[in-house]
């Protein structure tokens, strides 16, 4: 991105929105962050003539979108990157669903090639296929593995240290084995997928695991004398929990109590499938096959919920329009909490951070995306 001011638009902070406000880019980075008139100190200056100016979205679960899955091809994974990036996501983890293992191989090396060209990708996320069968949901059962430390070493090769984050269920036999194996080598692990209970959960988060997979989807509920997942990831202070706010996946109030619960903690995902951005229809999911409805994505043959349809920018417009939360809580749980999660210099509109941004209308609506 060339050196220029950005101005003349509600400029979304990590604390506060500047109304209006100006952001100075100087070598693909931010150099200055500032409230009202923009210095005059003969930088370019461009006045994007109203709106919100939010931090690129850092997505850390995404299977597809635009039609096409990212495991089947590295076309398909290239275009894959390409629609989220239109919609504002300027960083993401390529989510691998429950494949045979020479498959997500196989992906995962995609990813890595990606990688070299493509600054965008952070890497991949392997959910599966470590997963319990109780849990599946639109996983295929039949590509569901014990955790195994050979495989996951297999599959980490393979990656070529593009691997960031793996899903887990750590109830099964060698489940915090692998959990440790995972921190040992420097991957995030995940819980997800499980039937694990509180105690199990919190044994797992305790030895390193930092992220729960689409809270309250795939898992155990909260109950009184149950706390189950939920529970266990608010009370580890290190650990993320996903949200898919496509108002299917969780209800609007659930939602606002995973943030009172965790706040500064809470990741917006799209958990995208290809039907994403796209309308009715049928779609592929690795091997299977997902109907889309009004927005709605269910595993052919057994309705069970396959990924959602979403896009980041929807998940933050939702965020502030439906679920009622402040416009800087919702910026950060797209950007600033996920791109800590990843150790990524993005996501926060900040002195010497990455100038990624997000240009939305009024109504929170992508006007334009201005990154790398």
């Amino acid at each position: 991105m060339t050196d220029q001011i950005l101005a003349g638009a509600r400029v979304v902070t990590p604390s506060d929105v500047l109304e209006p406000g100006w952001v100075q880019i100087r070598g693909g980075r931010i150099a200055g962050v500032g409230a009202g008139a923009p210095p005059r100190d003969g930088t370019p200056i461009r006045d994007l003539g109203g709106g919100w100016l939010l931090p690129g979205f850092v997505d850390i679960h995404a299977h597809g979108g635009g039609g096409v899955s990212a495991i089947d091809s590295p076309a398909d994974l290239a275009a894959t990157v390409a629609f989220h990036r239109l919609h504002g996501t300027t960083r993401i983890l390529i989510s691998l669903v429950s494949s045979p293992v020479e498959q997500m191989a196989r992906a995962a090396g995609w990813v890595a090639d990606l990688m070299a060209s493509e600054p965008g990708v952070a890497g991949a996320h392997l959910e599966g296929p470590f997963l319990s069968h109780l849990r599946c949901g639109a996983h295929d059962p039949d590509h569901l593995r014990a955790p195994a430390t050979a495989e996951l070493r297999k599959l980490l090769e393979a990656g070529r240290g593009g691997i960031r984050m793996v899903t887990v269920a750590p109830e099964l036999p060698g489940g915090l084995d692998l959990v440790r194996e995972l921190v040992a080598c420097d991957v995030i692990a995940a819980v997800g997928h499980t039937d694990g209970d509180y105690a199990t959960c919190r044994a797992a988060f305790d030895a390193g695991a930092r992220v729960l997979t689409h809270t309250f989807n795939g898992m155990r509920g909260l109950h009184h004398r149950e706390p189950g997942p939920f529970l266990a990831a608010c009370e580890s202070p290190e650990v993320v929990l996903e949200v898919i706010n496509d108002g299917i996946h969780l209800a609007d109030p659930i939602v606002r109590l995973i943030v009172r619960q965790a706040p500064d903690r809470v990741a917006l995902i799209t958990d995208a499938s290809a039907g994403a951005g796209m309308g009715d229809g049928r779609y592929a999911r690795g091997a299977r096959q997902v109907q889309v409805s009004a927005g709605r994505a269910e595993l052919v043959g057994s309705g069970s919920l396959a990924g959602s349809t979403l896009t980041m920018a929807q998940a933050v417009r939702r965020a502030v329009r439906e679920v009622g939360l402040p416009v800087t809580v919702a910026s950060a749980a797209a950007s600033a909490v996920p791109a800590r999660l990843l150790g990524l210099d993005c996501g926060r509109i900040e002195a010497g951070r990455a100038a990624e941004f997000v240009v939305m209308t009024d109504d929170f609506e992508v006007r334009e995306v201005l990154a790398h």
